[in-house]
């Protein structure tokens, strides 16, 4: 029998066949109509399929299980379903330059305009330290400049210009194989963005093997994006394990008393009628009061 990690190979590259063969002008669809996006695992342990999505222009990252059942002559090793993968390292293999120059690209209507980051000499040492006062309660992040630097620039860029100040966190996933929530869109429908783009860092810039799952820990902050180097304000912040592809780019870590604030959100579920199961919005609004920058 083949492995979960071949199995999921063999689904993505066949999902991938799929979505390559429609016809563009599909893309150009109305922001409700949801395209199943780049990766399909399924994880024959412990019987749970779940599929990563994204809206042709919307940035986000969902996960939805099913129930499947098991022949009678099966028996599972282990019933995690990610435990056939492997964790996502949280350091370069190889550290960068002391400084590095990021390029920002702009890209339609910003939700709020706050002009493009500065991208030269960007430091690739040490942290930023960003609080986020929240309508549930403070979430404290950790930013990374050595695994991340661009992203880094750019988030303290739209924090420093009150670019996420009174905006909704308007997404949440509650399955077994991602538990996030998402933030970062001041329209609050998942489809608002900076007015600029800029590409993929870590882990993806040192992967070949881009359609194996890896899991995103507990913690870890990651930006959502609409597909490849499509990187701008949204970000999800990973209240539980979460198995993805190495898409999207980590940049730090949420503090304990963050991580208290999101399991009490989550406590709360998702709105009545979310759909699909696992995926919508909070019961109750997450609306981020101010960011800021703590020296």
């Amino acid at each position: 029998m083949s492995s979960n990690k071949q199995r999921g190979k063999d689904a993505l590259k066949e999902l991938e066949g799929a979505l390559n063969a429609r016809d563009r002008k599909e893309k150009t669809q109305p922001l409700t109509v949801v395209l199943i996006a780049a990766v399909v695992l399924v994880a024959i342990v412990g019987g749970i399929y779940w599929a990563a999505t994204y809206n042709n222009e919307d940035e986000e990252v969902v996960a939805e299980d099913q129930a499947t059942s098991e022949s009678a002559d099966e028996t599972p090793e282990n019933t995690d379903p990610l435990a056939d993968f492997e964790t996502l390292a949280t350091e370069r293999a190889e550290a960068l330059p002391p400084t590095v120059t990021c390029t920002y690209n702009e890209d339609g209507d910003p939700a709020k305009d706050v002009g493009l980051p500065d991208g030269e000499n960007v430091s690739t040492e040490g942290t930023v330290t960003v609080e986020l006062d929240t309508s549930a309660g403070p979430i404290g992040m950790e930013l990374d400049r050595s695994v991340a630097p661009c992203t880094v620039n750019a988030i303290v860029h739209l924090v420093e210009n009150d670019y996420y100040d009174d905006t909704v966190c308007h997404r949440m996933t509650t399955g077994d194989t991602l538990q996030v929530l998402q933030c970062g869109d001041p329209t609050g429908t998942g489809s608002g963005g900076p007015g600029f783009q800029f590409d993929n860092e870590f882990p993806t810039d040192e992967t070949e093997d881009t359609s194996t799952p890896v899991v995103y820990e507990r913690g870890t902050i990651a930006m959502a994006n609409a597909g490849p180097n499509t990187n701008g304000s949204q970000f999800f912040l990973n209240y539980g394990d979460g198995g993805l592809p190495p898409a999207y780019t980590y940049f730090g870590q949420i503090n304990d008393e963050g991580l208290a604030t999101l399991d009490s959100i989550a406590e709360t579920g998702l709105e009545p009628q979310s759909a699909p199961a696992g995926d919508g919005a909070p019961a109750e609004e997450v609306r981020i009061n101010e960011a800021q920058v703590v020296e």
